[in-house]
């Protein structure tokens, strides 16, 4: 059966728009500009503003610089700058449905609903039947990691005539997406947060897949397609788009993997 076309818009960081013929989706909304950032005693700095400014109450009428309405955002936690940052957060109270964790939605409120792990809801479609969400666990830094980085969440999106998605939110383990494949698997497209991050909260392992991973978790999910994100434009990633294709193409895994600039898309 054919599936519906999804386009993928790279905005920077770890935010997309997802585009499906009736609905559109964003992950993660970072739109502030380059500079330091606090996060408790530390502070994590970005090297590259988005692509496309956050649309105002007076957008742009270039459809270039202008995101346009969304149907939901995709947050796959609230505590870091670099996952939401100030702009991110006015956004996510303009937006008509932000799906994360309990953990943000306790410290964020209404703007955000939770979805815990392995629930889901039915986002309707215009054109009838649903885009079925379902959060996924995920895990932001080795096992034991959770009092220090808090609570994070991962996205499966399913539906009739839909392709199956994953975005795996900051999430670090193979194990949990041996997980996920067993449970929803085979994807055709798998958004992966790679990058190989690292901060002295946690300096002995990554916060995020390293390329390595990120090839071996395309495996694992029997993805046909891998979009990497949140890989560049904070200095903490350790990894960057040069680590990823060379890690893909060992994995002989080179067609699979869909490397974008910052503001190109690409439909699937």
């Amino acid at each position: 059966m054919t599936t519906a076309p999804l386009e993928i818009t790279y905005i920077g960081g770890p935010t997309a728009l997802l585009t499906l013929p009736d609905l559109r989706l964003l992950t993660d909304p970072t739109f502030d500009a380059p500079g330091d950032y606090p996060i408790g005693s530390r502070k994590l700095t970005k090297t590259t503003g988005p692509t496309l400014p956050r649309p105002g109450p007076d957008p742009s009428p270039s459809p270039t610089h202008d995101l346009g309405p969304v149907d939901a955002v995709l947050l796959s936690h609230d505590h870091h700058p670099d996952n939401l940052d100030t702009s991110g957060r006015t956004y996510v109270t303009q937006a008509p449905l932000t799906l994360s964790t309990a953990s943000a939605h306790d410290r964020m409120g209404a703007p955000v609903r939770p979805l815990p792990t392995w629930t889901h809801i039915d986002l309707p479609r215009p054109t009838g039947g649903a885009l079925r969400v379902t959060a996924v666990p995920a895990l932001h830094g080795p096992k034991g990691s959770e009092p220090l980085v808090g609570e994070v969440t991962g996205f499966v999106l399913s539906g009739e005539n839909l392709p199956k998605i994953y975005v795996s939110g900051d999430n670090a383990s193979l194990d949990l997406v041996r997980e996920i494949a067993d449970r929803e698997g085979p994807f055709d497209v798998a958004l992966l947060f790679a990058g190989a991050a690292r901060t002295p909260l946690v300096p002995d392992a990554p916060l995020t897949l390293t390329s390595a991973q990120a090839a071996e978790a395309a495996t694992i999910l029997g993805a046909r397609h891998v979009v990497p994100l949140h890989f560049e434009h904070w200095a903490h990633f350790t990894e960057d788009g040069t680590t990823l294709t060379r890690a893909f193409a060992d994995a002989g895994l080179s067609e699979r993997l869909h490397l974008l600039a910052p503001g190109a898309s690409v439909t699937l």
